[in-house]
């Protein structure tokens, strides 16, 4: 990758949803400010290789695309658009009543989340917007086609529209309908940046995972007493802390089993479980734990431990067995698999697995987990074909690299 190459792939990790917020709060439009966003890093990439790349790359993508919305704004309205136009290029209205968190991007987020939407299509919308992530990305995160993933983009963004949604923050009474989308957007965001999807970007993403802690912070301001908020916030913190132990100087995905707990970031490690604490307090004075609280939890236990040994996998169990209650996903389902293996043996953990196949088949973490069961009952032949799916199926290079090097030592 050349250096242009980079900062064009640096910059749209980090710009893309400034320069859509800012679009949106300016124009009002979210096509506009997707499609005059797009046009503007489209711009870059037929520019900087030529001009060099600007002292300020996030300065240039704004002004470009602030220029393209207003030429399709122009183009669209040529008769009557002359006192609008102005108003626009000037920026000279009134400013609107303050909201509680003077923040671009969680407005944005609020109006992508907005009840009147599915909520698929409210997640979808937000990640695409707010996370700035390509609909190939989100359609791998939800394990849906790519072509439904964005007519489902299509229609919110139609719908949003349509129903003059405002792009604000809701007042303190509408934020309860909203926030479990919020939250649910935010914790994609936050993952697709632990482990990217893409094969071709880079397997960490500091920038969105970054990103989605400060939102998660700010919706805390919001929503202090909030369970699920706190447990998103506490989850993202004690999984970021690990990030430095993560991936190898070669560029290989290492295991939780194989990192340097040494190199893991205590401060984020203590403020994670001083939140998990907060809510653990809350369950004992009857307030049963979200989703969210029950994976910080058990996040909290690994952390906790100073090497995979010390592991109290019994309570890593008992946790997953109250997250399966919740929400009984086959992904939920998959990881308390893992669990199961250390506390009663590979052999029952993979026939647990083996239930989900029908509806895992294309997840590249299904064949992996049953590709080290596999290996660990001696049955290196079927560890192997599992190996080979997983890798076929894999995002991105660290984790194929991972996966093959476990393969090669069969």
């Amino acid at each position: 990758m050349s250096d242009v190459d980079e900062a064009i792939t640096r910059a749209h990790h980090g710009e893309w949803a400034r320069v859509v917020a800012a679009l949106t709060r300016r124009f009002g439009d979210l096509d506009i400010a997707e499609e005059a966003a797009a046009e503007a890093f489209a711009t870059a990439v037929e520019r900087w290789p030529a001009d060099g790349v600007p002292p300020n790359p996030g300065a240039w993508l704004t002004t470009t695309a602030n220029r393209k919305a207003i030429d399709r704004i122009r183009r669209e309205n040529k008769r009557d658009d002359k006192q609008k136009e102005a108003r626009m290029m000037h920026d000279d209205d009134p400013p609107g009543p303050p909201v509680a968190i003077d923040d671009d991007r969680l407005r944005l987020i609020f109006t992508c989340c907005h009840p009147a939407l599915s909520t698929e299509a409210r997640v979808a919308l937000t990640l695409r917007l707010v996370g700035g992530l390509t609909v190939p990305e989100i359609a791998r995160a939800f394990l849906v086609a790519e072509s439904a993933m964005g007519q489902r983009i299509t229609r919110a963004k139609a719908k949003i529209k349509a129903a003059r949604i405002p792009y604000r923050v809701p007042s303190a009474e509408d934020l309860p309908a909203r926030v479990s989308s919020v939250l649910t957007a935010l914790f994609l965001v936050f993952n697709e940046g632990y482990l990217a999807t893409g094969p071709g970007t880079d397997p960490l993403r500091h920038d969105l995972t970054a990103e989605a802690i400060r939102l998660t912070r700010l919706i805390r301001a919001l929503l202090p007493d909030d369970g699920e908020v706190a447990g998103l916030l506490a989850l993202m913190l004690l999984t970021e802390a690990r990030r430095a132990a993560r991936v190898s100087d070669g560029g290989e995905l290492i295991a939780l089993d194989e990192q340097d707990r040494g190199v893991w970031d205590t401060a984020l490690i203590a403020e994670g479980h001083r939140l998990v604490r907060e809510r653990l307090a809350a369950a004992a004075a009857g307030v049963a734990p979200g989703r969210y609280q029950i994976l910080a939890a058990i996040n909290a236990v690994h952390t906790s431990a100073r090497d995979m040994r010390d592991t109290d996998w019994s309570q890593v169990l008992a946790l997953y067995d109250q997250l399966v209650r919740l929400d009984p996903s086959p992904a939920i389902a998959l990881n308390r698999a893992i669990a199961v293996a250390e506390l009663d043996g590979p052999e029952v953990a993979l026939a647990a697995v083996d239930r989900l196949g029908d509806r895992l088949a294309g997840y590249h973490a299904y064949h992996a987990t049953r590709a080290d069961l596999l290996r660990r009952l001696g049955r290196g032949g079927e560890a192997r074909e599992a190996y080979d799916k997983a890798i076929d199926l894999a995002g991105n290079t660290a984790e194929t690299a991972s996966l093959t090097r476990r393969r090669d030592r069969l």
